[in-house]
């Protein structure tokens, strides 16, 4: 199984922390560091305060050298289709390629408000959504010389130079999210990998069934994709250290055993084991909510890394 590192920068993260953390999973052999987007800390008064996540991505594009990077996920509402297919794509080139592109309809509306950003029905902000995923990969896909038009529900496009290109040629875009209809048929469509954060393993499973079934009725296979979910994670030594962990990010332990990633390495190495037999997925994302615990990051590298990759 594939581990990578995630966190929540609006709850309290300067740069320099994210840095910090980002390097350090580098080092300990992760696969990608990922960060939400989001503008406004769920709980807490969050200071700093919040930081964009593509100003963030690009600054850890430069500081980083083998780390993929990416969002969970990024809400459609925050920006323009066409100006986020640039950021993107230059994001992308000052990694070298290692770009990820999460990207949802968005649904914390104390946030849009808090900003000046409009928010929309749910429905509109599918369309937009939608839109916005039609708009990246067309301008992405257009070859160098020829432009691109999307005369779409909420955004349209006239003839964009779709410039500029990533320097994947397709950078994967990460897609999740409970509905029951859009949500599948828009991810067989466009989504590399599917992602399901702070589920059960039930509703995880049925969730990707419909996307299973959303693919096999484009004729896309199933398997062209990756399924991951992202899980709280709070790990130790010994019952005292998993405890401290627990009560730096304000959670119960038993409650995080149960819907999170909770324990010592065996107990979670058991834990991820249930999950891929439930589920089948090959990744997971472990949320570190205390950005400032590097030791935690390494210390499940260590130890639970080697049995869960072997």
């Amino acid at each position: 199984m594939d581990l990578r590192i995630f966190t929540e920068p609006q709850q309290g993260a300067s740069y320099a922390d994210q840095l910090r953390l980002a390097l350090a999973a580098e080092a300990a052999g992760y696969s990608a560091f990922f960060r939400s987007d989001h503008y406004v800390a769920m709980s807490g008064d969050g200071l700093p305060g919040p930081t964009d996540s593509y100003v963030t991505l690009a600054g850890l594009a430069r500081e980083t050298s083998t780390i993929r990077l990416g969002t969970l996920v990024t809400s459609a509402t925050f920006r323009y289709p066409g100006i986020l297919a640039i950021s993107a794509a230059q994001v992308d080139e000052m990694s070298g390629g290692r770009l990820e592109l999460g990207l949802g309809a968005g649904w914390f509306e104390a946030e849009h408000q808090a900003y000046g950003i409009p928010f929309g029905s749910g429905p509109e902000r599918f369309d937009l959504l939608e839109d916005t995923l039609n708009i990246v990969t067309g301008l992405w896909k257009t070859p160098v010389g020829q432009t691109f038009c999307h005369d779409g529900i909420a955004v349209s496009v006239k003839d964009s130079p779709a410039l500029p290109k990533p320097t994947q040629q397709y950078p994967p875009i990460v897609m999740g999210g409970g509905g029951k209809k859009r949500t599948p048929a828009l991810a067989a469509k466009f989504a590399s990998e599917f992602n399901l954060p702070f589920v059960s393993m039930e509703v995880a499973a049925a969730q990707f069934a419909r996307v299973r079934a959303a693919c096999e009725a484009i004729g896309r296979s199933p398997e062209s994709l990756d399924w991951s979910v992202a899980l709280v994670a709070c790990v130790g030594r010994d019952d005292a250290e998993v405890a401290r962990r627990a009560a730096a990010i304000g959670r119960d332990v038993d409650e995080l055993k149960e819907n999170g990633l909770a324990g010592t390495p065996d107990e979670v190495v058991e834990r991820l084991g249930q999950w891929q037999e439930a589920t089948g997925i090959g990744r997971a994302y472990l949320q570190m909510l205390d950005i400032a615990d590097v030791d935690h990051t390494e210390f499940v590298a260590q130890t639970v890394m080697p049995q869960v990759t072997a």
